[in-house]
């Protein structure tokens, strides 16, 4: 039993306040250890781990009866302990995507942090983090697009509109200054109505002028492969001709979920609705 001064954190934590992506394992098989605040000395039991580290209470919740730190706590503590930068960007991305924390809200309170463990990677991630990623997935292609690929940040899950304003789409990842456009394929994409589906929007992506790039599970095995087949699209890309037929400027009534903020300030029904389609993501 926990005291009032301890309380859940880091992955445990986001989950139990209804964060999707915190599965409590590493790559859906090894599960995790519960991380758990407490000050006082706690006998050491399986799938439990303890920081000693200090917890004011504010920084606690009492969530469905379970004390949890605060999700910008948690999230922060996931990140500092990380096992790589990437992953630290994959746990804050992810908390952004249920809206738990937004990136000022997390940088905020890393500024009050001193030196303790892993602040500097939380900063790093910081730099690196976008609160519309919609999938670790999306994130970790995110991340060899920028630093393996070297390519230019792109944005994430950006609207995609043809000139008179139809939406065509909404890629993973797409760098508007080279018309560069990122999918990822996970297992929904591998039945042939999902395939088909798929051929038909890349078309539909380069009848506008944009060059389409998939990645598939199997790329994880040859990151630089991968890299290279992007930086050959990129090339693609810059041969285009002629003016693009494609845009992100919004026709009028859409409504944007970009942001946390954003998505914060839409009633549960316009939540449900507008947010729905993320829920496919993988």
């Amino acid at each position: 039993m926990l005291r009032g001064d301890e309380a859940v954190t880091g992955w445990a934590g986001l989950a139990w306040q209804g964060a999707r992506w915190f599965e409590g394992t590493y790559d859906g098989v090894v599960e995790r250890d519960v991380q758990v605040v407490a000050q006082r000395h706690l006998l050491a039991q399986p799938g439990w781990r303890v920081s000693q580290e200090f917890l004011p209470p504010w920084e606690v919740e009492v969530v469905d009866g379970v004390p949890v730190t605060t999700a910008v706590r948690s999230v922060v503590f996931e990140m500092r302990y990380a096992a790589s930068l990437g992953d630290a960007v994959v746990a804050l991305d992810m908390a952004c995507y249920d809206d738990l924390v937004s990136l000022e809200e997390v940088r905020a309170y890393v500024e009050t942090l001193g030196p303790v463990t892993g602040v500097q990677r939380a900063r790093d991630a910081l730099a690196l983090g976008d609160e519309n990623s919609w999938s670790p997935q999306e994130t970790r292609m995110r991340g060899l697009w920028t630093m393996r690929a070297g390519l230019p940040p792109p944005l994430c899950n950006p609207p995609v509109f043809t000139l008179d304003g139809r939406h065509l789409g909404t890629p993973d990842l797409l760098a508007p200054g080279i018309g560069l456009l990122g999918q990822y394929h996970g297992g929904d994409h591998l039945t042939l109505t999902g395939a088909a589906a798929d051929y038909r929007k890349e078309d539909a992506y380069r009848e506008v002028g944009l060059e389409p790039v998939v990645m598939l599970a199997a790329d994880w095995k040859q990151p630089e492969a991968f890299a290279a087949r992007l930086r050959a699209a990129a090339a693609r890309a810059a041969t285009r001709g002629g003016p693009p037929g494609w845009t992100l400027e919004t026709p009028a009534g859409w409504t944007r979920t970009d942001t946390v903020a954003r998505r914060r300030a839409l009633d549960p029904r316009a939540r449900d609705q507008l947010l729905r389609y993320r829920r496919t993501a993988a």
